[in-house]
C-alpha cells in the first residue's frame, strides 16, 4: 500500500524544510498551504532531488473552517501514515492594540483548523499501526511571552490538546501516536508576519535562533521517538524529547464517573 505524509503550512519555513526531510526518507507527500506558486516550487525541487517520491499539492486557506471536511474527504483515497499540522499564525501586539481581523485569523488557523484536522485524522486512523499526528506548537505554548498573549494562549491550547490526546490514545490501546513540537525562535517568515513588517532581522532581535532546516530535523527526531513532546529550551536553546509536561488527572477521584 502506498503511504503519504501530509504537511500543512508547507509553502515556507519549517513546513517547507520538513517536506524536504521526509522526501529524503523516500516518503510520498501531500503538501497543503495557501500559496500555490510556493507549493509548485517545492514540488518541483523535491521531484528533481528525489524523483521516486510522489508529491501532491492542495492549495487551500485553512482558516476557512467549513472547507476542511471536504479537504479531508478528497484525501480519502490515500493512506496517510503521518499528518503534520504545521500551519500557524503569529502575532506580536499588546491585546489593546490587536487588529480583530488578524486575531480571528490566528484563532481560526492555530486552534480551529488544527483541531478539526486532528479530529478527522484520529477518527480515521485510530486503529492503524505506524501512524502519527504531529502538531506544531511553540515554546510559547508552555511560556507566556510579552506582547504575544493571544498567540501564546493559542499555542497553550495546541500543547495541552495534543498532550491529552496522546495520553488518551495510549490509554485506549490505539497504535496511533500524537506528538507536539515546540520550537522557539526560528528564522522564517514568522518574524515579518507576526510583527506586520516587511523586514525582520533575527540577528538583532534574538541572541539565539534556529534555522528551518534545524527545526525540521528536530521534528524528524520527534517522529523517530516514542516521546510526546519535542521542546526547545528558550534559555539554553537545546532540544529535548520528553513525556507530557502538563499534569494529567487520569486517576483523580474528582473525575466524572
Amino acid at each position: 500500500m502506498k503511504k503519504y505524509v501530509v504537511i500543512t503550512g508547507a509553502s515556507s519555513g519549517i513546513g517547507y524544510a520538513t517536506a524536504k526531510q521526509f522526501a529524503k526518507r523516500k516518503k510520498n507527500l501531500i503538501l497543503i498551504a495557501r500559496r500555490v506558486a510556493n507549493l509548485v516550487k517545492l514540488k518541483n525541487e523535491i521531484e528533481k532531488e528525489v524523483p521516486e517520491v510522489e508529491v501532491l499539492i492542495k492549495a487551500i486557506d485553512l482558516t476557512k473552517i467549513d472547507r476542511l471536511e471536504k479537504l479531508f474527504s478528497e484525501l480519502d483515497l490515500y493512506f496517510i501514515e503521518t499528518w503534520v499540522n504545521n500551519a500557524g499564525l503569529g502575532y506580536y501586539s499588546e491585546v489593546k492594540n490587536q487588529n480583530l481581523t488578524k486575531t480571528l485569523q490566528l484563532l481560526h488557523l492555530n486552534i480551529e483548523a488544527l483541531t478539526v484536522l486532528s479530529v478527522l485524522y484520529v477518527r480515521k486512523y485510530h486503529d492503524q499501526s505506524g501512524t502519527q499526528l504531529i502538531n506544531v506548537s511553540s515554546a510559547g505554548g508552555y511560556t507566556m511571552v510579552p506582547t504575544a498573549t493571544t498567540y501564546c494562549a493559542s499555542k497553550f491550547y495546541v500543547s495541552s490538546f495534543t498532550e491529552a490526546l496522546s495520553l488518551e490514545l495510549r490509554e485506549s490501546g490505539s497504535p496511533l501516536q500524537a506528538k507536539v513540537l515546540a520550537p522557539a525562535a526560528t528564522k522564517t517568515e514568522f518574524g515579518q508576519k507576526a510583527n506586520d513588517v516587511s523586514e525582520y532581522d533575527y540577528d538583532k532581535k534574538f541572541n539565539n535562533y534556529h534555522t528551518s532546516d534545524e527545526m525540521a530535523q528536530f521534528l524528524l527526531d520527534l517522529y523517530d521517538s516514542d516521546k510526546i513532546v519535542g521542546m526547545i529550551d528558550r534559555k539554553a536553546f537545546s532540544f529535548t524529547l520528553t513525556e507530557n509536561l502538563f499534569s494529567y488527572a487520569n486517576q483523580a477521584s474528582s473525575n466524572q464517573k
